[in-house]
Formats: C-alpha cells, sequence, structure tokens
C-alpha cells in the first residue's frame, strides 16, 4: 500500500504498538456494507454508497452487497437446507469472508424490511456467528429507523453477533440528498465518517 510505520524516540511504545494494530485491522478486516431492502434505486443504496466511500478512502477493505441481487425465490429456494449456485455465490464473495458488517436497514412498517428477516433465516447461523455488526438506520420520517434497529438487534444477538451500540439514525433521508441522489447534510456527513471509524476500530 506504499506505507512506512517507522519509530521515532518520540513515538512511546504504547503509541507505537497501537497504531499499528489499528493498521493491520484496516487491511486485513473486510467490511461488508448492506443495503438491506430489494427496492430498486432505493434511498437506503444511495446511503449504503457513501458509506462504502467513506470506508474506502480510509484504506478500509470494504464491499458493498445490496439485496436487488438476492434471487428472486429466496424464501422458498434458500431454506430448509435448501441451497442454489447462485446464492452460494453471494455468500461467498460477501458474507463468509467477512470480519464485521454495516447493516443499513430501511423502516419499513415501523421496522425493519422483511427481505432482512428471510436472508437471515437462509444463512445458517455460525456462519457468522462471533462476527461484529454496526447499524444504520434510514427512514423518511424523523426516527431514523431506531424501533427497526432495536428489534433486529434483539435477532442478532440471537444469532451470536455482536451489536455496537453507536446505531446511527438517518432520519428524513429525502431531505439529505441533492438532485443527483448525493448525501449533501454536513451533519449527517459528519456522523458518518464518527460512525465509519468506530466500524474500523470495532
Amino acid at each position: 500500500m506504499g506505507i512506512k510505520l517507522r519509530f521515532s524516540a518520540s513515538l512511546s511504545l504504547k503509541t507505537y504498538y497501537g497504531f499499528l494494530n489499528t493498521f493491520l485491522l484496516i487491511i486485513i478486516c473486510m467490511i461488508t456494507v448492506i443495503s438491506c431492502t430489494n427496492r430498486a434505486n432505493s434511498n437506503t443504496l444511495k446511503i449504503a454508497e457513501h458509506y462504502l466511500q467513506v470506508l474506502e478512502k480510509q484504506g478500509v477493505n470494504a464491499r458493498l452487497f445490496s439485496f436487488e441481487e438476492l434471487p428472486h425465490d429466496i424464501a422458498f429456494a434458500e431454506v430448509f437446507n435448501r441451497r442454489s449456485e447462485t446464492f452460494q455465490q453471494l455468500l461467498n464473495e460477501f458474507i463468509i469472508p467477512a470480519q464485521k458488517f454495516v447493516l443499513v436497514v430501511p423502516e419499513y412498517n415501523g421496522s425493519f424490511p422483511g427481505i432482512l428477516k428471510v436472508f437471515l433465516d437462509a444463512v445458517q447461523p455460525e456462519v457468522n456467528r462471533g462476527k461484529k455488526t454496526m447499524l444504520l438506520g434510514v427512514s423518511s420520517g424523523r426516527a431514523g429507523n431506531l424501533r427497526g434497529m432495536e428489534h433486529l438487534t434483539g435477532i442478532l444477538n440471537y444469532l451470536g453477533m455482536h451489536v455496537h451500540p453507536n446505531k446511527l439514525p438517518v432520519s428524513s433521508v429525502l431531505a439529505l440528498l441533492d438532485a443527483e441522489g448525493k448525501l449533501k447534510d454536513e451533519g449527517t456527513i459528519k456522523a458518518i465518517e464518527k460512525h465509519v471509524m468506530d466500524a474500523v476500530n470495532y
């Protein structure tokens, strides 16, 4: 990556090893950002794309997975020990190698989308047990899907996954995007940057 680590007398050993540990986490750990809706051209996906860009600016090994890519018959074809080659390829690329997840979750009917629950049901729990998860809620209203993130936290904990306490609500999302769908609100941009650093250091 073209980065050289140099130790100087002015740098304490503790500080040096702290920096080295963070550096190794960035280059080794893979984070998958998941847009948790199968709705085409969603605002959730736009927020997830922005999140990925911030991760990549930090030099993080990160990928974006949109539920638009899921098989249309996932609720019947990918559960109860059935598995298609297409779905397995998605798991192999985005889920199995990831050490951390960032779930960008829209509010649907007062909670998280049903497609997310179907997806969790379709993946064997042992695949993600012990992995770390960041949550970011998206809504057109004022609450930023806080309720949905709390519902989801209970399920993820049941599956043996660890959820970071910084659950970021992105409210009134339509007012935060410009005409091209890019995030324009400075407060939200800074909140996501803080969320990204929490994800990197988690």
